[in-house]
């Protein structure tokens, strides 16, 4: 059977590991790069245009590049006009703005960089597309200013120190990180005072996010844990494997966690979380998806996912779907509420899958997903940027299901009728 490809949307010069996109301003905002070596491959923050070219096709073009010197973005969070960048052990803040030809902008909701406290500012320069190779810039008619604010030190592993994770809180009043050293460190935002800095895990961190109005704070080590917080205080511990008892307790650990709304349920939450297995067999055992109760935090459904092993995992906004990347480059987009496999693309990248982002419903007042019923931006240590859809599903209206169930009983009755007299 000959594999499914999928187009490249972008491919940038430089691996790329983190992908966002910004509902406000319509831009797509990928960044990685070769790190501290001297190969010559350049660290930078891409800023995208992404267009719907067609009923399902999108096509993209680079409005900047925003050098980041040395060091490569290995993770990203971006909210209300703000970037925070993981590069090594440091958590690098720095606003965004898409300027028209017109001189308007559209412009972060806080505007209060200026509260940035006692945190050790960066140099204060701001840098558009006027500099650097903007070769390949659709036009002139919109550009990308970004301007540095302040470095944080988030990660004090005194022999390599790396951020794995960042997270803004859903209503941007807080900065988490966590790395290497398995420290969970909480900053209040803008301010950039430290609110909690207390040790999570033994080991690194490999994931951690947070529920709406902050209640819950959830970290994934290397540990074997996956952990629950109210603040600097650990709530309980999470156990997948009580839902299959066939699986010895520390042969998985868990990778990923993200929380998600109940597309029916206002208010509710779901966590889902990612197991891979702790060591590599011959015959690879499958990887498992669980979701769990976001209140309760009990066990609702665990399913594998294929015995290629998970590397990211992203959910949506409306929470109705979970996208997976893999170590061998494959892409999949699951139906949150039974996580069986909508969407999958056998090693759609040539490496790795280092992140995920679905598409929102509209940004910058537009319909962005035309009629596709899901969109989800990958990319990869191959370079590379790609877009994955799933064409909308044509529903019939419930009236007219009736309709045609009801006209096929009567058929079926007049012909039972009319072969076998007398029957009904």
């Amino acid at each position: 059977m000959r594999r499914r490809k999928v187009p490249d949307l972008y491919r940038a010069p430089f691996p790329l590991y983190s992908i966002k996109v910004d509902p406000a301003t319509g831009l797509v905002i990928t960044a990685g790069g070769g790190g501290a070596s001297k190969t010559g491959i350049k660290n930078a923050v891409l800023f995208l245009d992404l267009q719907l070219a067609g009923e399902h096709q999108y096509s993209s073009s680079l409005l900047h590049s925003h050098d980041t010197d040395t060091r490569a973005t290995m993770n990203m969070a971006v909210g209300d006009g703000v970037i925070a960048a993981g590069q090594d052990g440091t958590c690098c803040l720095m606003t965004f703005k898409l300027l028209t030809q017109k001189g308007g902008s559209v412009a972060p909701k806080h505007g209060n960089s200026a509260q940035l406290g006692n945190t050790r500012r960066r140099a204060g320069k701001t840098d558009s597309t006027k500099s650097g190779d903007m070769s390949d810039m659709k036009d002139d008619t919109a550009h990308v200013t970004v301007t540095a604010l302040a470095d944080v030190q988030s990660d004090l592993n005194p022999q390599d120190p790396l951020q794995k994770v960042v997270r803004f809180s859903p209503d941007m009043k807080l900065l988490l990180t966590g790395g290497t050293d398995g420290h969970v460190r909480v900053w209040e935002f803008p301010s950039l005072k430290k609110k909690f800095d207390f040790k999570a895990h033994e080991g690194e961190i490999e994931d951690l996010d947070i529920s709406a109005g902050n209640k819950h704070l959830v970290t994934i080590g290397r540990d074997f844990a996956c952990s629950v917080w109210s603040g600097n205080q650990l709530a309980m511990k999470l156990h997948w494997h009580q839902t299959v008892p066939h699986i010895a307790e520390k042969s998985y650990r868990y990778l990923a966690c993200r929380f998600g709304r109940v597309e029916d349920q206002k208010g509710s939450l779901r966590l889902y979380t990612v197991q891979i297995p702790h060591k590599r067999d011959r015959k690879p055992p499958p990887c498992y998806l669980t979701k769990w109760d976001g209140k309760s935090f009990l066990p609702m459904l665990t399913c594998p996912c294929g015995t290629e092993v998970i590397s990211t995992m992203t959910v949506c906004d409306s929470g109705m779907f979970l996208g997976l990347g893999t170590v061998t480059g494959s892409v999949a987009i699951y139906i949150a509420f039974s996580l069986q496999k909508l969407y999958y693309v056998q090693e759609s990248h040539g490496i790795v899958v280092t992140d995920l982002a679905f598409l929102p419903d509209s940004f910058k007042g537009k319909n962005i997903k035309g009629k596709n019923e899901v969109a989800m931006l990958s990319v990869a240590v191959d370079s590379r940027c790609q877009v994955h859809t799933v064409a909308a599903q044509r529903y019939l209206p419930i009236w007219l299901v009736i309709l045609l169930c009801g006209l096929m009983m009567v058929g079926v009755a007049f012909l039972l009728q009319y072969w076998f007299p007398g029957l009904l």
